[in-house]
């Protein structure tokens, strides 16, 4: 295996690993998976809070089944609310709610805490891609 396909396939372990951990803390202290955590971040810097949902589909590499499962579960939880385009009354957005942002700043101290702990776990392990190629 060459040196550049070594360091991809363990940069690879090294982030399943620390999504694994991310996500099992999310999970276990505020009942939120790791994706639906991202969403909620990209609501909350996108402009009025809200976004397009093939757009968040887009954000988050998720199909368009996939993030509708989604924001019904953030709903169903009122995070999030879905609004219809004004310009056009087929577009859906899904907006943020207080308590989406409430939860997402909760979550963020426990998403950072974690990551800086599973980041010093595994010291260079990011980076052997930046290492010239032979």
């Amino acid at each position: 295996m060459s040196h550049l396909n070594q360091a991809w396939f363990q940069l690879v372990q090294d982030v399943a690993a620390v999504e694994a951990e991310l996500a099992k803390a999310l999970q276990a202290r505020h009942g939120l998976g790791l994706s639906e955590f991202r969403a909620l971040q990209a609501l909350a810097v996108a402009k009025n809070s809200e976004l397009r949902m093939q757009d968040l589909a887009s954000h988050l590499k998720l199909n368009q089944s996939s993030v509708s499962r989604m924001v019904e579960r953030l709903e169903r939880t009122k995070l999030t609310v879905r609004d219809v385009c004004a310009d056009d009354k087929r577009g859906v957005y899904t907006v943020l709610t207080d308590a989406g942002r409430t939860l997402l700043a909760q979550s963020e101290v426990t998403y950072q805490t974690m990551l800086e702990a599973q980041l010093a776990e595994r010291p260079g392990a990011f980076t052997g891609l930046l290492q010239p190629v032979p």
